[in-house]
């Protein structure tokens, strides 16, 4: 079996009040302070299967812009996600399965690509925006019990389980692969940068918090008690953990590195992308209405997230 990252952005960042603030709030936490930010999925090839855990995001969203008042830059692009599937040898008509974390589209958004899978996710997302129209669907209800730590789980074949993780979004799930003795652990947004991992702390970005408190008191439960390699898709630490097979050491983490940053302007769209679930807000599909001049207490209409999470683009 392998394991491989589909990279197609880099050089992003998330600040400290983002990626500890979501139980403590923001302000206790120190803004300058950026952490090494990416997107990544990933794909299992199981030499009979080609499995897809998420599908990147939609082709053609633009490219953010940030600012010094940022929280959070998902990153420069690399390639589009199609295109760094094709980069490591894959074609779309080869994926039988992809495996879904959650419903937001920096994870969805490529997942009409491969109208010939079937796509596997939590239940409770059935209904979210970024899923209607698909016809491959598979609902997961979790009927297989418990895997270790976790209360409820499905076996997709073996080796390979898609674990309930509710918190970040109410159907967030976790995969993860056994092979050649490591639990390597594939997931969404169960943390931002392995540092919340390590401090223990939550992001800002949650449906349910005390869900995503549970869920991570598991995550590191389960890590201190088997060989997990965390792979996560924000952070560059994502690929290294897996391309080193580095097993996650809670109490001895590796030093962190923190992001090199350019805030040169480019010329500005008028249009603002949201840096968690990727919508593009457009004027011209808002009446011309400037982001600028939304309410404040205006919210992202896929994520609920606020103003405060887009940048420009």
């Amino acid at each position: 079996m392998e394991i491989k990252a589909v990279k197609f952005r880099r050089d992003g960042f998330y600040t400290q009040p983002f990626v500890f603030g979501g139980e403590e709030g923001m302000e206790k936490f120190d803004h300058n302070i950026r952490y090494r930010g990416s997107l990544q999925n990933f794909l299992i090839d199981t030499g009979t299967e080609v499995i897809l855990v998420d599908t990147g995001i939609p082709a053609g969203t633009p490219e953010e812009n940030p600012d010094e008042s940022s929280l959070a830059f998902t990153g420069k692009d690399i390639c589009s996600y199609m295109d760094a599937l094709a980069a490591l040898g894959y074609r779309p008509e080869q994926v039988t399965k992809i495996l879904l974390t959650h419903k937001h589209a920096d994870h969805s958004g490529e997942l009409r690509s491969f109208p010939n899978a079937k796509v596997y996710v939590n239940a409770d997302e059935m209904g979210a925006d970024e899923l209607q129209g698909l016809t491959n669907l598979v609902p997961v209800t979790f009927t297989d019990g418990a895997y270790h730590n976790f209360p409820e789980s499905q076996k997709i074949c073996d080796g390979i389980y898609f674990i309930k993780a509710k918190g970040h979004t109410h159907g967030n799930s976790i995969i993860v692969v056994e092979d050649g003795g490591l639990f390597y652990m594939l997931h969404g947004d169960i943390t931002y940068a392995d540092e919340a991992l390590h401090e223990n702390k939550l992001s800002v970005v949650f449906d349910d918090l005390p869900a995503a408190r549970e869920t991570l008191d598991r995550v590191r439960e389960f890590i201190r008690n088997n060989p997990t390699v965390y792979c996560s898709t924000h952070s560059p630490q994502g690929y290294e953990n897996l391309e080193a097979k580095r097993v996650m050491d809670l109490d001895n983490p590796v030093p962190t590195v923190l992001a090199e940053v350019d805030f040169s302007e480019k010329e500005a769209s008028g249009k603002y992308v949201c840096s968690i679930c990727g919508y593009v807000y457009d004027p011209a599909e808002h009446d011309g209405i400037a982001f600028e001049d939304l309410p404040d207490d205006w919210r992202c209409p896929r994520c609920k997230q606020g103003k405060e999470k887009f940048n420009k683009a």
